[in-house]
């Protein structure tokens, strides 16, 4: 049989930011799958202008960031094989993969508010559509939520000293505690430098939360910043695939597929619990500094000095769950993140958290997820082809699966705990 002929594609991806480089991980790792492509990348940025570095280049297909006009005329000018990685959506002809922003934005509403937050504001970007993507449906969930958010724009990329205390003057106007979504995380970085210069404290009176998970970025802050973390390899991984369809002549759909994110990575940022009733604030701090262990609610009942009839029904007043359903849930969330960022057994696992051993962990897993932890894992394995959600244009019906597998946690955690 004779070998498969080498496919020589561009990939049109800025290497200037974590999110662009964990799609090009992606990309790479169907490339070592497929081992009959030949890549071509030339560093830019995300407003790139300059594309003569692509002057005389002849190809078979092209991955892009469709993010500026020049962008869009050269893909339009090469006529090859497409696939679009931006929100932007300057060619909607083209099949596209892109971060589900109504699941990063219920996401990050969720996060805030179970730490007992109940003003949210956002601070976006206008120039970008995903930024924009992202503050609409932040607007629309907190709405649903009795919330009327608070609302801001920036240039991130080019911050001058009297737009950075504009955004200090609206910082010190909100209502505290309040919770903040920043777009992505260099946002977040401004938002905190902001904070620093009105003397704002955080997390107490302002909780910050970025997008991306850019660990550089977030480790570097004062203090380290929270991230909600997209599946990006899992998008690149996506993208790549469905332009290996195309240039093997298989006819692909127009529309963008979403990949919903990982994870809220939580950081000092928006290490808060603003809750009034300060029994009930010291037992989820108890609930939470030790989910790594068995923890029972005996122990929260002594920590506390509350029977258990008192402390739950403060706690169902306060966050809408009983104490075992809280350590349950804290719990199993735990088993997920190391489910998702190792590569250890079950047993290690398990006996990392304190459970007797792997199976009682994987029944009580299942129980709250509805999948065994090995079903999880492989679910959520970046290396895996996913089953994104669809939409075949900006007003197409988003899917929400990490929310609805979040929501389905607290119903599965009340119905164990009843």
């Amino acid at each position: 049989m004779p070998a498969m002929r080498r496919r020589h594609v561009v990939l049109l991806v800025e290497t200037s930011n974590a999110y662009a480089r964990g799609l090009l991980v992606g990309v790479h790792r169907y490339v070592v799958q497929s081992r009959t492509w030949s890549l071509y990348l030339a560093e830019h940025s995300r407003q790139e202008t300059d594309f003569s570095w692509m002057e005389g280049w002849r190809g078979d297909g092209v991955l892009a960031r469709i993010e500026t006009a020049g962008a869009a005329q050269l893909v339009e000018q090469l006529a090859l094989p497409t696939v679009d990685l931006s929100a932007g959506r300057l060619l909607p002809d083209l099949p596209g993969v892109e971060t589900d922003d109504r699941a990063i934005a219920h996401a990050a509403i969720q996060h805030f508010v179970e730490r007992g937050l109940r003003h949210l504001a956002f601070c976006g970007d206008a120039r970008f559509a995903w930024s924009e993507s992202r503050r609409r449906f932040f607007v629309t969930r907190a709405r649903d939520l009795g919330i009327e958010p608070h609302l801001i724009d920036i240039r991130t990329s080019a911050m001058r000293a009297v737009e950075r205390t504009m955004l200090a003057d609206w910082l010190r106007e909100l209502p505290k505690p309040v919770g903040v979504l920043s777009c992505y995380d260099i946002a977040g970085q401004e938002v905190l430098e902001a904070c620093h210069m009105a003397d704002i404290p955080v997390p107490d009176a302002v909780a910050v939360l970025g997008v991306d998970n850019d660990e550089m970025i977030a480790n570097l802050t004062s203090p380290p910043l929270s991230s909600v973390e997209p599946n990006v390899v899992r998008t690149g991984f996506l993208a790549a695939s469905m332009l290996d369809r195309m240039m093997a002549g298989q006819e692909v759909e127009p529309g963008l597929r979403l990949i919903p994110p990982l994870r809220v990575v939580a950081r000092q940022s928006s290490d808060i619990l603003a809750v009034d009733d300060p029994d009930v604030a010291t037992a989820l701090r108890l609930i939470r500094d030790n989910a790594d262990r068995d923890l029972q609610v005996t122990d929260v009942l002594r920590a506390v000095g509350l029977s258990r009839r008192s402390l739950d029904y403060r706690f169902v007043a306060a966050v809408g769950r009983t104490v075992s359903a809280e350590i349950t849930k804290v719990r199993m969330a735990r088993v997920a993140e190391l489910l998702t960022t190792t590569q250890w057994t079950l047993q290690r696992v398990a006996e990392r958290l304190g459970f007797p051993h792997a199976e009682y962990m994987g029944v009580a897993f299942k129980r709250v997820t509805g999948l065994s932890p090995g079903a999880y894992r492989r679910e959520m394995s970046n290396a895996l082809t996913p089953r994104p959600h669809w939409i075949d244009g900006e007003e197409g019906e988003l899917g929400d699966g990490s929310i609805a597998l979040l929501e389905e946690n607290d119903r599965a955690s009340k119905r164990g705990h009843r």
